[in-house]
């Protein structure tokens, strides 16, 4: 097994970056990652007015899959997260869903123990997921705090243990790359915070050849979706939608009109996050309705 330490840092998503590590197909591989304050809040007297920005919204990387080329699908396995026992949440003054209201720039410090947290006298279940997550963008440079058809800061709660993610590869190695993990963290992300804290993920690669998915594909135990953006909800809403009508007229054989009913029977649409520049949602259809195979339909 490799191990890539949360010092091997970037900040966009890029085919220009060196990579971190080089590893084959079915290798572990063992990241170490900072959370997305960038290990600058520790206690609550911690103020993000002082925040080093240049420093927030990492991950770790980027990782040279072997193997992978343009036109392929990167198959990315979360075996494991582990997390560290504390992490803030935060306000900051016009960010979040609430944006235009005043309020007050906060700190908060929760604490995780025994697979929850304590919130002000309120016990939550911890759920462990990773916000950032993706591959070299095909085109310009991608901030790391963005999302696009690479993935990316994509906010998706699901995005846990036990997941898949399927991603389109634009350049040879995928050079991929993770971060910002979330100990809990609601669909919406709406203060513009989870429970921000560093940890360990334990991942495994597979390749696909020659054709990729649109958009990133993600598989639960329970359904398959394309997680896709945009400037607005609409927006980020009929691009998961026109991927997930094309896969099911594939799938079936359907004209455009029966599988887009179909989609309006079957599919749900979950909000990944609403306060990044690009907001985010999935187009989750039960697992036993379509195959990944007909959700991966480009070749490049």
């Amino acid at each position: 097994m490799k191990c890539v330490s949360k010092d091997k840092v970037i900040f966009s998503f890029s085919s220009k970056h060196k990579p971190a590590e080089y590893v084959k197909a079915e290798e572990l591989l063992l990241l170490e990652t900072e959370d997305a304050v960038g290990g600058q809040i520790k206690s609550e007297e911690d103020t993000v007015e002082k925040l080093d920005w240049s420093k927030v919204d990492g991950a770790t990387g980027p990782i040279y899959i072997e193997g992978t080329e343009r036109g392929d699908t990167l198959v990315v396995e979360i075996l494991d997260i582990n997390t560290a026992k504390k992490g803030p949440i935060v306000t900051i003054p016009q960010y979040g869903a609430l944006k235009d209201m005043q309020f007050k720039a906060t700190v908060k410090i929760a604490s995780i123990e025994n697979g929850f947290i304590e919130y002000d006298g309120v016990r939550l279940k911890a759920s462990l997921s990773i916000g950032t997550i993706g591959v070299a963008p095909d085109g310009e440079d991608v901030l790391s705090g963005s999302s696009g058809p690479h993935g990316g800061n994509m906010d998706v709660k699901d995005v846990t243990s036990g997941s898949r993610l399927y991603f389109p590869v634009s350049t040879d190695g995928a050079l991929f790359a993770a971060g910002d993990l979330h100990a809990l963290q609601g669909d919406g992300e709406l203060c513009v915070s989870a429970i921000e804290v560093d940890g360990q993920i334990l991942l495994r690669f597979r390749i696909i050849k020659g054709r990729c998915p649109p958009w990133p594909i993600l598989e639960t135990k329970d359904y398959r979706a394309y997680i896709a953006c945009g400037d607005t909800l609409d927006e980020a809403t009929v691009r998961g939608t026109e991927a997930t009508v094309k896969a099911l007229m594939k799938a079936y054989g359907w004209s455009f009109e029966r599988a887009y009913m179909f989609a309006s029977l079957c599919c749900d649409i979950k909000v990944n996050q609403v306060v990044d520049p690009k907001k985010g949602v999935r187009v989750a259809i039960p697992k036993e309705l379509i195959s990944i195979e007909s959700m991966i339909t480009e070749t490049v």
